[in-house]
């Protein structure tokens, strides 16, 4: 704390001190900003006023006391308040829910007659890591190299990674030497010793997140199993298509033959229409086409009634039957 002595136009003076103050605090939480003071006079004889700087590094009161009345800032929503023993000693005002807008210069002035003090309060906000990504890079084969990448993209400087690997249902501390820089672990020719679960812990001032990886490291055999099982599983189905496929256009060839043939029946069955409603050169070619039709009509129908008759009776002897056919 130090002194200031002020000189107006020599008639006066006035006495003053100040101190200065940095408090860290961590970004959505709560924080107090303190201003102790000395003075006899309380009350309405008692004037506070406590300002902040804007992005403009211009001051603005957020929050005064004068009068025995408390006068606020309504831009600020009521975030800002004083605590119950500002009347006591101490001037502090609590900030809800802190914001990275809030940091900066704070200061508290407290009058009292001819006798002012005022505290200088830095506020640093703190801002926790971000969630943070984790990923294997590498093929996770016995004998290559793999590498484990861990990276928080926002968070308050300077952040620290700690690579640990879990042991008996527990994590151990780390005692891997990160390659590069501390986002990344480097595990070279590994085996299926180097299977399990690895963890990978951002932190700052303001806190900590963990994320989290499996390794499964596969022999060259079992992958090569892996491989020729998907290959058969695919050949399998590719196998099932074809024979659906096949019969499928089996069935459609059937199909197309037996309706290839009924349209042949028809057009046999049509063709002798055709030829009897054709007309006759002269009428006695008609007469003579209706009497040989006729005739053979006739001749073809004693021929099929004759069979009828033959077909119906039962012939004893083999001789018989012989006879009755040559007698027709």
């Amino acid at each position: 704390m130090q002194t200031l002595l002020y000189f107006y136009l020599g008639l006066c003076c006035v006495v003053g001190t100040f101190a200065q103050t940095v408090i860290e605090s961590i970004s959505e939480e709560n924080a107090t900003l303190p201003c102790q003071y000395k003075t006899q006079l309380t009350g309405k004889y008692l004037d506070i006023e406590w300002l902040s700087n804007d992005s403009d590094h211009r001051q603005k009161v957020i929050l005064s006391y004068s009068g025995g009345q408390v006068y606020e800032n309504k831009e600020l929503k009521g975030r800002y308040s004083f605590i119950s023993q500002f009347l006591d000693g101490n001037a502090g005002i609590f900030i809800r829910s802190l914001e990275l807008s809030d940091a900066g210069q704070y200061t508290c002035k407290v009058k009292n007659a001819g006798e002012y003090q005022w505290s200088f309060i830095h506020l640093k906000i703190l801002v926790k890591p971000s969630e943070p990504t984790c990923w294997i890079e590498g093929e996770q084969i016995a004998g290559r190299n793999i590498t484990l990448h861990c990276n928080s993209a926002a968070g308050s400087l300077p952040m620290t990674y700690q690579w640990q690997r879990k042991k008996h249902q527990e994590y151990s501390g780390s005692s891997f030497t990160p390659h590069e820089s501390t986002q990344k672990l480097l595990l070279q020719n590994v085996s299926k010793t180097d299977n399990g679960s690895y963890r990978c812990i951002v932190s700052n001032a303001a806190g900590k997140r963990i994320c989290h990886l499996h390794l499964t490291v596969e022999t060259p055999v079992n992958v090569a199993f892996l491989a020729g099982v998907t290959c058969g599983s695919v050949g399998g189905m590719l196998f099932l298509f074809l024979i659906c496929w096949y019969l499928f256009r089996k069935k459609e060839l059937k199909k197309r033959k037996e309706d290839e043939f009924l349209n042949e029946i028809r057009e046999d069955a049509e063709a002798p229409k055709a030829g009897l409603m054709k007309p006759g050169s002269s009428s006695s070619g008609s007469r003579s086409s209706r009497s040989g039709s006729s005739s053979t009509r006739s001749t073809t129908n004693s021929a099929s009634r004759s069979q009828r008759t033959l077909s119906t009776q039962e012939a004893p002897q083999g001789d018989s039957r012989h006879h009755c056919l040559e007698q027709i």
